[in-house]
């Protein structure tokens, strides 16, 4: 019995090639890295790691802000180490060991790419994200500013659009709402939040979604008075509804000519002026859009240093009004002071119906049963009934809304005080 030797002959070709392949595989080890650590890592502790200085500490915010800048970059040159350093991984175990070393060296390949050039590198940023950021920052920056690499990556993602039509990388937001929403729920869940400080995370995203129509106060609710009464008259209205300021107008209440403060109209009482004529003294009012959203409109009344605004519709006719402590209330709630006649909003009755005021607004309504009703034209559950029956409703008549009876209470007029919600038996 004869046994076949198989004469192994490593060249200088091999070697050199061998010497390629552990250079590729490292720069591949450290590319996975840097693309874990920089992507993992969130804006704000960039931020943090930005203002506490160091070496890259400024490109690390940079990077991470910006991921489109790097992440096609780094992207394709993995891609291309890893193929570039299998091919010569084949060539090596060809001419050493023939088609056994194809197969051998597609194995070994395959496992030491995954467990050496992927798994680890990417476990250790995950662990230790801020070293590891740091470490990568300087190569990943360098090629981010290597025009080659840039030109190459940006034609490649040209061709990716051309076959499907998209924006690439160039386009966020990376980190939606839900997301934020989710890690807070997670943040509660592991006691590192409390429960109001979730609420108010939610409270704030939903700030910058609101408009003025859905928190002023409506024109039926309004305390203005004419402009033709006397100090007198407006001030003992003002003070006897618990008011620190009180539009008035002139032909009506389209036409706001502005707002008198008491603290101007006490001032002119004591000078003995009570028979003057209001608008003397009313100042010049701040009109805004009922489409504006309450963030903007917060910003502005801070730098005009100004509490109320009368809201206009499109048609240059007053909506409402709005003020400062109706912004706040939107993020913190209900501030109740000892001149508030505090309505209850909600009651809940015997056999689980509800009983709400018809201004509540259909986002708390939909919160408070668990269920989502239709958004349109409307913004309170009054308005929902309107648009259910297209017509003033009289008092106990109701409408079905899905699993849901609305019944209108206390009809006043052409407006609907409260609504009973009652849900339909399965």
């Amino acid at each position: 019995m004869t046994m076949k030797v198989i004469a192994v002959t490593f060249t200088t070709a091999d070697a050199w090639m061998t010497f390629a392949i552990v250079v590729l595989l490292l720069v591949s080890v450290f590319l996975s890295l840097a693309e874990t650590a920089l992507t993992r890592m969130t804006v704000s502790k960039a931020q943090a790691i930005s203002e506490m200085g160091g070496l890259g500490s400024k490109r690390i915010l940079r990077l991470v802000a910006h991921p489109e800048e790097f992440l096609n970059v780094v992207l394709l040159v993995v891609l291309v180490c890893q193929l570039v350093q299998a091919t010569l991984v084949g060539l090596v175990a060809d001419n050493l060991f023939g088609a056994w070393g194809l197969v051998l060296a597609t194995f070994v390949n395959v496992v030491v790419v995954f467990v050496v050039a992927e798994a680890i590198p990417k476990t250790w940023a995950v662990q230790h994200t801020e070293r590891a950021s740091r470490l990568a920052t300087p190569l990943v920056w360098w090629m981010t500013r290597f025009w080659p690499f840039k030109l190459i990556a940006k034609a490649l993602i040209g061709l990716t659009n051309v076959i499907i039509p998209g924006k690439g990388l160039k386009q966020g937001p990376f980190v939606s709402e839900a997301e934020i929403l989710a890690l807070a729920d997670q943040a509660v869940s592991a006691e590192v939040l409390e429960e109001e400080e979730r609420e108010l995370i939610v409270q704030v995203i939903e700030f910058g979604d609101t408009i003025c129509r859905e928190v002023m106060v409506p024109r039926p609710d309004m305390l203005a008075l004419s402009n033709a009464l006397t100090v007198a008259e407006v001030l003992e209205a003002a003070l006897a509804a618990g008011r620190s300021r009180v539009p008035v107008y002139g032909e009506g209440i389209d036409d706001v000519t502005g707002i008198a403060y008491v603290k101007d109209l006490v001032r002119a009482s004591r000078a003995g002026r009570d028979a003057v004529g209001v608008s003397r003294f009313a100042r010049r009012a701040y009109f805004v859009p009922e489409t504006k959203r309450i963030s903007e409109l917060l910003s502005e009344m801070k730098v005009r240093k100004a509490h109320m605004a009368v809201v206009i519709d499109e048609y240059g006719g007053t909506a409402g009004l709005i003020t400062l402590e109706d912004l706040i209330e939107e993020l913190i709630g209900e501030i109740v002071d000892e001149f508030d006649r505090e309505d209850v909003m909600v009651e809940r009755l015997p056999g689980g119906d509800l009983r709400v005021q018809a201004r509540m607004s259909i986002d708390e309504v939909s919160s408070l049963v668990g269920a989502e009703f239709p958004e349109g034209d409307w913004d309170t559950i009054g308005g929902l009934m309107f648009h259910l029956l297209g017509h003033v409703p009289f008092e106990g008549e109701s409408a079905t809304e899905g699993e849901f009876r609305l019944r209108a209470e206390q009809v006043k007029g052409r407006r609907i005080g409260m609504v009973r919600i009652e849900r339909l038996p399965q």
